[in-house]
């Protein structure tokens, strides 16, 4: 009771709701403010104190919380806080500028709404001066702040400037106008046909075209900005009453923008991408296939650009956009709608995205570009759902949902539990549902709707007992083995043991099932066939079928004399390593080799003969390692020798200095080779 609403107060802003630094600005200070006594001395300490605050984050926090406490004091804002913050929006200091601008875009649009709302012009609150203010920032803060960005010397653009202009004054002012240009657009404020829409579009293409020379803190941040102005102003001030785009403008925009689709900078392709994304319906309209086609050429991998992932990634996330604008007509002009012209195309565009497993120094930054196609793929379907369904063909469906099992059984955590919440929202979508989604009935009673925001994908524990069920289903098999390849032969140890784990659980159930088990092994052949000298994935693959041979996942096979499932995944495995010098590649064929003495016929012979070879590899550690596995190999399949000369050829391998001078190693060899009945391997001349 010592100071006014006091409880009430000390019970909204409690110790824990002012820790969060969001609720404390948005929610807490409207909260407060909402009492007469303390709303005019809240808006003055905001403005006085935490739109010049040093943290970036505070001034924006503290403008959005004006914009929520206008509504409170629209006269008070309008008459005394925004004359204030003019002036300083154009001053010297540059914290209380960038905040000072931020404030003035906030306010305005909130004044500006509450004009609407009240059935008055947009203008109601604000005076002669003030719009003239507003309508000036940009403009003056680029003639007194050339350090910044210069507008005026657009066509004389020198290095100095260059430098000087992309510093941390550029990063925080680039965003900041950006910023205002969205709100005064969004206000609707009276400035069509003004020659200032000119230098706002001059500066949103300004700041798209400078992104690589920005640091790359601040680039999405900048390229967001910029986006969303451009989306703003478009939308206000490029249509005519008729709902139209001047043809000339149109023109120019959509060319220029496709046009910077091919730049040799990535950051320029980044923020055009993004930029066609964000352009409105009518400017795409008569253009979509031009748009369309200069995006699919950013997502195509060639050798100048193998590594412009983020552009592939942006490209693949404006699609959908455009798609989304644009709406879904199956009879409609390919110029015009998604229709049954281009919807093969778009999908075919967005599932090449899918296969990006690109690397470099960054790491697997092709994850960037599947995560985006895999969401932009289920936009797209669900755009397609709710208008015309009958555009989505089954053999669409069936590639969509297996290329997301297959992320959905891949290693790395966060992009199999964005494949895994993606392939869940298109099964249990009923808005209506996706058509042709194979073996339906199945994949709901593994995945029952009320799991699909309990699952946790991200644990291994969890995702993996349940994606290697779709191993059972036919149309998913081939996909399935290609994603648990990888975990199976990965390196991260909780991944692979639940994988592994999961994938010999499967095997188990099909061991009494002769027709299942021949039709998971020609799966298992044809993806090693397909991704021979592939080493992303032929090289976990050869690892998995490592574990899988010694675990007795093929037991039905090994009474069965010849049997052409041990012989062509031999033929396989003798060409993937054929002339490599991978030292994990080699090593894990040699675990194939020798699992695959348990098979009975001429494949004995064919495995002691390569193993021998192997013996005598020009790497030490090689030969060490083939000594040592075809020793525990005998030891463990001791009936594949006779007992009479198994004592000896054990001998040989363990006592042996397998790293010594070939010549010697060689001699040693060829006696293992008498002693097995194992023709020599002969020297090929150079």
């Amino acid at each position: 009771g010592t100071f006014p609403h006091g409880i009430d107060i000390l019970t909204a802003a409690d110790y824990f709701a002012v820790g969060n630094r969001v609720n404390c600005y948005l929610t807490i200070s409207v909260y407060i403010a909402g009492f007469s006594e303390y709303t005019q001395p809240m808006i003055d300490h905001l403005v006085n104190m935490k739109i010049n605050h040093w943290d970036s984050v505070i001034r924006e926090l503290s403008t959005k919380a004006l914009h929520n406490i206008t509504p409170q004091a629209p006269e008070y804002m309008a008459n005394v806080v925004l004359p204030r913050l003019l002036p300083l929006s154009v001053g010297s200091d540059l914290h209380t500028r960038h905040g000072a601008i931020l404030a003035c875009a906030e306010i305005t649009h909130a004044l500006c709404k509450l004009a609407q709302d009240n059935n008055r012009s947009v203008t109601y609150y604000f005076t002669e001066k003030s719009l003239e203010g507003l309508k000036q920032i940009h403009q003056e803060v680029c003639s007194q702040h050339k350090s910044i960005f210069n507008l005026q010397c657009c066509m004389i653009f020198n290095k100095d400037l260059q430098l000087r202009q992309l510093g941390l004054g550029g990063e925080l002012m680039r965003p900041a106008v950006c910023t205002l240009i969205e709100k005064l657009s969004l206000s609707k404020m009276p400035f069509r046909g003004d020659p200032i829409i000119s230098g706002w579009q001059w500066l949103i293409n300004d700041s798209l075209r400078h992104l690589t020379l920005v640091s790359s803190a601040a680039r999405q941040h900048i390229k967001e900005s910029a986006v969303s102005a451009l989306a703003a102003l478009c939308n206000e001030f490029y249509i005519n009453e008729r709902g139209e785009a001047d043809p000339a403008l149109q023109d120019e925009l959509v060319t220029q923008y496709v046009s910077e689709l091919q730049n040799t900078e990535e950051m320029i392709r980044c923020g055009f991408s993004r930029a066609l994304g964000a352009l409105p319906r009518f400017l795409l309209k008569g253009r979509l296939q031009q748009v369309l086609e200069g995006l699919k050429k950013v997502t195509i991998i060639s050798p100048e650009d193998v590594s412009f992932a983020e552009a592939r990634r942006d490209a693949l996330i404006a699609i959908a956009k455009v798609c989304q604008t644009v709406g879904v007509k199956g009879d409609g002009c390919q110029q015009e709608f998604v229709c049954r012209e281009n919807v093969d195309h778009i999908y075919a565009t967005l599932l090449t995205g899918v296969t990006d497993y690109t690397t470099d120094s960054r790491g697997d930054v092709g994850g960037w570009v599947r995560e985006a196609a895999m969401t932009s793929l289920m936009e797209v379907t669900l755009l397609l759902v709710q208008n015309e369904a009958q555009l989505i063909n089954a053999s669409i469906c069936k590639q969509i949902m297996c290329w997301l099992a297959q992320q959905a059984a891949e290693k790395i955590d966060k992009f199999r539990a964005h494949a895994g919440s993606v392939f869940l929202t298109l099964l249990h979508f009923d808005h209506p549902p996706v058509p042709h989604i194979p073996h339906r009935e199945e994949l709901e009673r593994i995945f029952p709707r009320w799991e699909k925001e309990t699952l946790n994908w991200k644990a291994a524990s969890e995702a993996f007992p349940r994606i290697t069920q779709l191993l059972g289903l036919p149309a998913y098999q081939y996909h399935m083995l290609l994603g648990l390849s990888v975990s199976v032969g990965g390196l991260t140890e909780t991944t692979l043991r639940y994988s592994a784990q999961s994938l010999f659980d499967h095997m188990k159930k099909i061991q009494s099932d002769p027709s299942a088990l021949g039709s998971f092994c020609e799966t298992l052949l044809k993806v090693f066939e397909d991704n021979l000298r592939n080493d992303r994935v032929s090289v976990p693959l050869l690892t998995m079928l490592d574990q899988m041979l010694a675990n007795g996942c093929f037991d039905m096979f090994t009474e069965q004399e010849n049997h052409p499932f041990p012989g062509k995944l031999f033929t396989l495995c003798k060409e993937e390593i054929k002339r490599s010098k991978d030292i994990r590649k080699l090593r894990s064929s040699i675990g194939v080799f020798c699992g695959l003495i348990q098979f009975q016929g001429d494949m004995r012979e064919k495995v002691f003969f390569q193993l021998f070879l192997l013996l005598c590899h020009p790497f030490p550690i090689i030969r060490k390692t083939t000594a040592s596995q075809v020793y525990e190999m005998l030891l463990t399949y001791s009936d594949v020798v006779d007992p009479a000369i198994l004592e000896q050829a054990m001998a040989i391998l363990s006592d042996t200095n397998w790293e010594a001078e070939l010549p010697v190693v060689r001699e040693r060899r060829n006696c293992l080779c008498d002693l097995l009945q194992v023709p020599r391997p002969q020297l090929v001349a150079k």
